[in-house]
């Protein structure tokens, strides 16, 4: 095999590989790209390979994606296959037989693979909206977030960084994993978001036993209940943050003004030292985006963007627009 066309195969099993493990859509692979990879190649070694890099990644044996996502991947591949192959590939066919009886699930695993190398792993609901909130998947402002801050370690190495509506816990993660914080305290409302970003915590490392050891990539960590409508000044000063984030949470004005005020009442904590402010959020409906910049005005916090960077680390949701405002509380 040629050097060009071995590099070409490269990027393509690890487009395949990255968006497998997060559970992407499937319209979002490049099976066009593959689909001439096979036409142009007269053995399947090839779909052997992408086999290896999604169903059969060690990542995805212990922490799968949903039955129907891997049933669905493997019917396109076997499409893909056999619209230029006449001799069937039977790893491909046991692989469907395994899936199709399997018991489906209403939770399951996303992974991201990061810098390092290691793979960080969500347990989701399968479900965008389950028990009544939307904090138990990840979304693309929760990625991009997780991305800038791995590209900008500093910005939060050796502090304690409060995240606001933390949901599956993607970000926090990426950040302990990656960014050396001293502290994290991960934080939502929903009992049954927090239970499972407890879960995702420890699946992913962390231990949140009094006394757990700590070191750069273990912080001191904790998961607090935190409703942004009744949290008080007393409540919010126990955190003591350096940074504050939060990702994907501008999604309806209710939520918009309760984060402006629980913002306000955390700069009445800090009146030397207030802490950096970063939000992440897609641009869905630019009057909600609106919304907030008026609001933030008028409680007379300034905010500015953050220059925009290239989203290259985790697979994205295409045509998403993904901004960060940093507040000056």
């Amino acid at each position: 095999m040629a050097p060009e066309e071995a590099a070409e195969n490269l990027l393509l099993l690890r487009s395949f590989e990255r968006r497998y493990l997060a559970a992407r859509p499937l319209r979002s692979f490049p099976w066009q790209i593959l689909e001439e990879k096979l036409k142009e190649s007269p053995d399947s070694e090839l779909l052997q390979e992408v086999l290896q890099k999604t169903v059969k990644h060690p990542v995805c044996v212990r922490h799968p994606p949903s039955v129907k996502y891997t049933r669905c991947f493997l019917s396109e591949l076997i499409r893909k296959h056999e619209a230029v192959h006449t001799e069937p590939l039977d790893e491909l066919y046991e692989a469907l037989a395994e899936v199709l009886t399997a018991a489906e699930s209403t939770q399951c695993h996303r992974s991201y693979l990061l810098p390092s190398g290691t793979a960080l792993t969500l347990s989701e609901s399968t479900a965008i909206v389950s028990h009544g909130t939307t904090g138990l998947v990840t979304w693309d402002a929760a990625l991009y977030l997780a991305e800038w801050a791995i590209k900008n370690p500093a910005v939060f190495t050796h502090r304690t960084v409060l995240e606001l509506g933390s949901g599956a816990g993607l970000t926090g993660l990426a950040i302990c994993k990656m960014c050396h914080p001293k502290a994290y305290i991960f934080s939502d409302c929903h009992s049954r978001v927090l239970e499972q970003l407890r879960g995702n915590m420890l699946l992913n490392g962390l231990s949140l036993e009094p006394g757990a050891i700590t070191d750069a990539e273990r912080p001191q960590v904790m998961v607090a209940q935190l409703d942004w409508e009744v949290a008080t000044v007393p409540q919010l000063s126990v955190f003591h943050p350096d940074v504050v984030i939060a990702a994907d949470v501008l999604y309806c004005p209710e939520v918009i003004l309760s984060l402006v005020g629980v913002l306000q009442r955390l700069a009445a904590c800090h009146r030397d030292q207030a802490p950096d402010v970063y939000v992440a959020f897609t641009v869905r409906n630019p009057e909600t985006c609106q919304l907030f910049t008026t609001e933030l005005g008028r409680a007379g916090i300034r905010w500015e963007a953050v220059p925009p960077q290239e989203r290259k680390l985790f697979p994205y949701e295409e045509h998403s627009e993904t901004s960060i405002l940093k507040l000056t509380l």
